[in-house]
């Protein structure tokens, strides 16, 4: 298994996993149970880890791909841009998510306060990752491409089919 095939595999974790979190804490707020809260909590820590390798892995993955006939060089880095913003996203819900841990076992005062931010924080890092995961699918996947995204495409790779139709002629 190769950096590519690690990143296919590994980029559905952040996606999927934060939205279980999120389901998660919203039953643990509004059942105002600590320990549900935690689970969620940690699963939210878990998937910020998890981002690192999907990310690292991401530069590889564009190698083997950007060359392919049909794969447009702007749809990559579009959802290069978002990833890493995306990331940083990711980065804080994990450290919001060690707080709020915090705050649950010493029993803060503001406990309640730092779940309620990690949650909508949650919920806008879930948004973003689906944001990038759509991205990321349209690179090889024309049938989920808008109307912009597929003339992005196809202007994107105009020149290497005529290229590659060219040789096949000769």
């Amino acid at each position: 298994m190769d950096a590519t095939h690690l990143h296919l595999l590994l980029t559905h974790f952040p996606i999927v996993g934060t939205i279980i979190g999120i389901g998660i804490l919203a039953y643990g707020q509004f059942a105002k149970n600590d320990e549900i809260r935690k689970v969620a909590l940690a699963t939210f820590v878990l998937m910020a880890l998890f981002t690192i390798p999907v990310f690292l892995t991401g530069e590889e993955a564009e190698e083997t791909v950007e060359n392919i006939a049909g794969v447009s060089e702007q749809l990559i880095e579009n959802h290069e841009e978002l990833a890493e913003k995306a990331i940083w996203l990711m980065g804080l819900l994990g450290g919001l998510s060690l707080i709020s841990f915090y705050a649950i076992i010493k029993k803060l005062s503001f406990t309640k306060t730092i779940s309620s931010i990690t949650l909508i924080v949650s919920l806008i890092t879930f948004g973003l990752f689906a944001q990038v995961g759509n991205l990321g699918g349209q690179i090889r996947h024309s049938e989920i491409r808008t109307d912009s995204n597929n003339s992005q495409s196809d202007n994107g790779n105009y020149d290497n089919r005529e290229k590659e139709h060219d040789e096949h002629d000769d």
